[in-house]
């Protein structure tokens, strides 16, 4: 088989990390695995690791015709058989597939609010019919897409973590043990104002814990209310913004608590990799993360609506350390048992 990853964007992302982790695991499996970037790049195009399959077309608008023609000549150039669009790079896919009638189209949907935004939803429904397959992060968003689109090929499957090392440039500040990580763009879903107000209600900064947010800030009224917060507060030494990093995994694994605060997730890449990182995990119950995390068992779940809620865990998490401990042993082993890279990738390869 010869496969290309299709995305909108290369910046830090769910959708756009498990394009490139695609990629990069099953290059050596099927005869060619590339990606392509339609509208923007980012810091995941480092972790590219065969930066010759990689391309990036400059698309400006929806009926962009260099940048369909780019894409042709990337199919023709290199054989492929099958597109594999992930997220939003459904409708370009299709316009594509327009041109390049023998290609197969596979949509990947990431979207864990698919279910309450209408938005877009019938280009979506028209586009579904030149789907081959569709996977799903999720069983719901499976159960939406035979109910709502036009393929009856739908298959759930889960997303895997494939960090890698890279230069270590980000060195967290704080304690050694007492750091709590959240790695998520500073925007809408991801919360972080609840996070904030239970992280500062708890006053587990009061005994030398810190915060660190890790992701892209846009400089916008969302991040610029977070700084307001910190700085209301006094808490410009206990609450920290990185800004989007490279080097995740390093970052990582300077921390003991990670923390994922959204009001709505598909299946986050970021309790993979926190796992992979051995951390205790502090986790939001929507979308999948309810299936990855058992309460009190390998992790702990809130509900991202009840800042006094979370603010009860982490003050029991900052006293009770070798509790914190087992729970991150427990969940990595669980992860690897269920959501290993090997067993994804198999499985994704014989739906295909």
């Amino acid at each position: 088989m010869r496969i290309v990853q299709l995305i909108d964007s290369l910046e830090a992302g769910g959708a756009e990390r498990m394009a490139v982790n695609f990629t990069n695991a099953l290059t050596g499996k099927v005869a060619f695995s590339g990606i392509v970037a339609t509208r923007k790049e980012g810091v995941l195009k480092q972790e590219i690791n065969h930066i010759d399959t990689y391309a990036f077309l400059g698309r400006k608008s929806k009926f962009d015709l260099k940048a369909i023609g780019l894409m042709s000549d990337y199919i023709k150039k290199n054989q492929i058989e099958i597109v594999h669009a992930h997220g939003s790079s459904y409708f370009f896919a299709v316009l594509v597939k327009l041109f390049n009638p023998k290609i197969k189209l596979i949509w990947h949907d990431h979207y864990g609010n698919r279910a309450e935004d209408n938005k877009q939803k019938n280009v979506l429904k028209i586009c579904s019919y030149f789907f081959s397959k569709i996977l799903t992060v999720n069983e719901d968003l499976k159960i939406w897409s035979l109910k709502n689109l036009n393929c009856n090929q739908v298959f759930f499957i889960p997303n895997f973590s494939d960090l890698k090392p890279t230069q270590e440039k980000t060195i967290l500040k704080g304690e050694i043990n007492k750091r709590i990580v959240c790695l998520a763009n500073l925007k809408n879903p991801k919360n972080h104002v609840t996070l904030l107000t239970a992280f500062i209600s708890s006053e587990v900064y009061k005994k030398n814990w810190t915060l660190h947010l890790i992701g892209k800030d846009f400089n916008d009224a969302y991040s610029n209310n977070l700084k307001a917060i910190i700085k209301e507060n006094g808490l410009e030494n206990s609450i920290f913004i990185y800004n989007a990093c490279q080097d995740v995994k390093f970052i990582l694994s300077q921390a003991t608590v990670g923390v994922l605060s959204s009001t709505y997730e598909g299946f986050p890449v970021t309790l993979l990799e926190y796992a992979q990182s051995k951390l205790t995990v502090v986790s939001t119950n929507v979308g999948y993360c309810k299936n990855l995390v058992n309460h009190y068992s390998n992790g702990i779940l809130f509900d991202p609506l009840d800042s006094d809620n979370l603010s009860n865990h982490l003050m029991y998490l900052a006293h009770n350390p070798e509790i914190c401990s087992n729970f991150a042993t427990q969940f990595q082993k669980d992860i690897e048992a269920n959501y290993s890279k090997e067993a994804i990738i198999n499985k994704y390869l014989n739906l295909i």
